[in-house]
């Protein structure tokens, strides 16, 4: 009969290695507690230094805090911590460290040294620690404020630890994707990770950069410029969270989740697979996305301590709160299929161009690599507009127009040797239209081709493989406005056939509604004649400025020429003559100017639908051929589009030949 065994006390040290073993697992375990202890000290600045995987080195410095000379004694001893006192306090934890086990662990499995200065400290203090306890008093060292801890021979007395360690080369890039997902989380530090020996940095971001500068910097401007940014909280569940996720047009083979509850770096497998399942409706089978996400909930109802390693959390209503996650997930994605990225790909100097029956044309390398059908982009001029498969019989061909418009420009003087203005307030505005411009905006009206009219206010216009609704009536009016900033003072002449009185237009433009005359603003016949007498007093500078020639009858006798073979639309010219006085801010400069602009550029403006214009005749091009031939190609060499055209559906996305392909997949 087998006798029962015999129950004793482990011994200390052998207890140790047993709870070190599960608190470090592998050199990233290591790592991982060391850098959360130098983001608890304030650290702006931390540098990792490793070797063969950090089995032989695992250094890590940073500027913060420091430790306390007298602290050093008991730092490295378990359950030692300055973060926590009472288990109450576990229900409030905002720190990353609070067991006070990971120093306790590393020295009993590894060769650790411990460099530190505080801000009150004239000097450093290095100490060396074996199995928990200081191998000799601190001696003063040379050193930067901050702490610097080296691990060295990692497991070095735990041999079968040590053989079930992957590679050098797989252990490193454990340590750096732990170095990657912390910097992505904490953009305010700058990270730096290198290998020992080595003069170039596996990982370097800067201080104070944003999430996405460090998503770009470390894993590729490919990513970076497909992210939506997600927001999403509950004041009944009490969470709240941000982050960024890849939008439907980018996707991999392995999904990359980095989630950080309460800032901590841990996984949730639920909440993996529900936003999985979000995306598998909009991905082909087999894609997955990029997503970075920053789950803030309310301590009390995070249980941090269920995980040996904090690898894992639990919180209450988990269901709800992936629920709420899923449905936000879920509205951005649906929300992004009109683009808000604009980036284009260049062609490369070794590609050619070659056509096919169909018009589609594909652009190829002299390698042997296929273009496949939905890379194909339409981008030769001898390519169908929309207009060829609309038939009207009694618009005129287009050298006709083309002939027409020649002729009608012969009436308009020449634009007149440019001078140079160096007014500030002019150099200011141009300045803001600079700073105010979207670049991608600006490389697709660059490089669009022009599809079509879809009426008088919306075009179509193609951008490699994307197609997109554009307003007319807005983009003119942005493009007369900096015509009128950038030429400011040297603007060609378009004489009008005859005088216009402006007593005769603010006459008529009081009779409207839109002017918005009552009694009570007296008579309009008053009214008219201060227009008059108030404009002529800034005719010389209306001249001189912007070629609005006034005589001193009050007639109008000229218009600036702000686009070659362009004519404003004259039936709103009495509303325009009536805004100048009401509308204009005389009095500063820089707003008198950019006031006036603006007004001159609302006339000029190409007519919204329904608008009912004079200018279609036998003697002037069609509304079609002014858009194509006029407007969109000086939009194409003038425009700096503002970043809220993005934004205010000016710009419009309606189809992506890849995502129209993807469709097609899953059907």
């Amino acid at each position: 009969m087998a006798c029962p065994g015999i129950i004793h006390r482990l011994d200390e040290n052998v207890v140790n290695k047993i709870a070190a073993g599960e608190i470090i697992v592998r050199p990233s375990n290591a790592l991982k507690e060391l850098i959360e202890n130098s983001l608890d000290a304030k650290a702006t600045s931390i540098q990792v230094v490793v070797k063969s995987g950090g089995m032989k080195l695992l250094q890590i410095q940073d500027n913060g805090t420091g430790i306390r000379k007298e602290d050093l004694d008991i730092v490295c001893e378990r359950f030692t911590t300055s973060k926590l006192q009472k288990i109450e306090d576990l229900s409030t934890m905002a720190t990353y460290g609070f067991r006070g086990e990971a120093l306790n662990s590393i020295s009993h499995v590894a060769h650790l040294s411990i460099t530190t200065k505080t801000a009150d400290s004239k000097c450093a203090f290095n100490v060396k620690y074996v199995d928990g306890k200081p191998a000799g008093p601190p001696k003063p060292s040379a050193g930067n404020q901050g702490t610097q801890i080296i691990v060295e021979d990692l497991f070095y007395n735990l041999a079968i630890r040590r053989k079930a360690l992957k590679s050098t080369s797989e252990e490193h890039a454990k340590i750096l994707e732990v170095v990657c997902r912390y910097s992505i989380h904490n953009a305010s530090v700058g990270f730096t990770l290198k290998k020992y020996g080595e003069t170039s940095n596996d990982i370097h971001t800067l201080p104070n950069s944003t999430t996405v500068d460090n998503i770009r910097t470390i894993y590729g401007a490919s990513v970076a410029k497909e992210l939506l940014n997600l927001e999403c909280q509950d004041e009944m569940l009490k969470f709240k969270l941000e982050g960024y996720i890849s939008n439907v047009n980018y996707s991999i083979p392995k999904s990359r989740f980095l989630l950080f509850i309460n800032h901590r770096l841990v996984d949730c497998s639920s909440l993996r697979k529900g936003i999985e399942s979000v995306y598998s409706t909009y991905l082909p089978k087999g894609s997955h996305p990029f997503l970075y996400l920053s789950l803030e909930i309310d301590s009390h109802n995070v249980d941090v301590n269920v995980h040996p390693t904090k690898h894992e959390v639990r919180f209450l209503h988990e269901d709800s709160i992936v629920e709420k996650i899923q449905q936000a997930v879920d509205a951005r994605l649906l929300g992004s299929n009109t683009s808000r990225n604009f980036l284009t790909q260049a062609l490369l100097p070794s590609a050619r161009i070659s056509s096919n029956q169909t018009g589609a044309v594909s652009i190829t390398s002299r390698t042997s690599n296929k273009v496949y059908d939905h890379q194909m982009v339409r981008t030769d001029c001898r390519d169908q507009k929309l207009d060829a498969f609309i038939h009207k019989s009694s618009e005129k061909s287009r050298d006709e127009e083309a002939t027409v418009a020649s002729e009608q420009t012969n009436s308009v003087d020449d634009t007149p040797t440019q001078r140079s203005i160096q007014l500030t307030s002019v150099s200011n505005l141009r300045q803001e239209i600079q700073n105010k411009g979207h670049s991608g905006l600006k490389e697709l009206f660059q490089e669009h081709t022009f599809v079509g009219c879809v009426n008088r206010e919306f075009s179509l216009v193609q951008h490699q493989t994307k197609l997109y609704l554009t307003n007319n009536h807005r983009l003119s009016e942005e493009l007369f406005y900096q015509i009128m900033i950038e030429n400011f003072g040297n603007f060609g002449i378009l004489k009008l056939s005859s005088p216009a009185p402006i007593y005769d237009l603010a006459m008529l433009a009081l009779e409207s509604e839109e002017s918005g005359w009552s009694e009570l603003d007296g008579p309009k016949t008053g009214l008219a004649q201060y227009i008059v007498d108030f404009l002529k007093t800034k005719a010389e500078m209306l001249e001189d400025y912007f070629s609005l020639d006034i005589d001193q009858e009050g007639n109008i006798l000229s218009l600036p020429l702000l686009l070659d073979k362009y004519i404003p639309p004259l039936e709103t010219l009495p509303m325009y003559v009536l805004r100048l006085t009401t509308e204009v801010d005389w009095e500063t400069e820089e707003e008198c100017f950019q006031t006036f602009c603006r007004e001159m550029a609302r006339f000029y403006a190409f007519p919204r639908d329904g608008v009912e214009t004079c200018t279609s005749s036998d003697t002037v091009p069609s509304w079609k051929w002014t858009v194509e031939h006029v407007l969109y190609p000086g939009i194409r060499s003038t425009l700096t589009p503002p970043r809220f055209f993005a934004e205010d559906s000016t710009v419009l996305q309606i189809a992506d030949l890849p995502d129209l392909y993807r469709v097609f997949e899953r059907c």
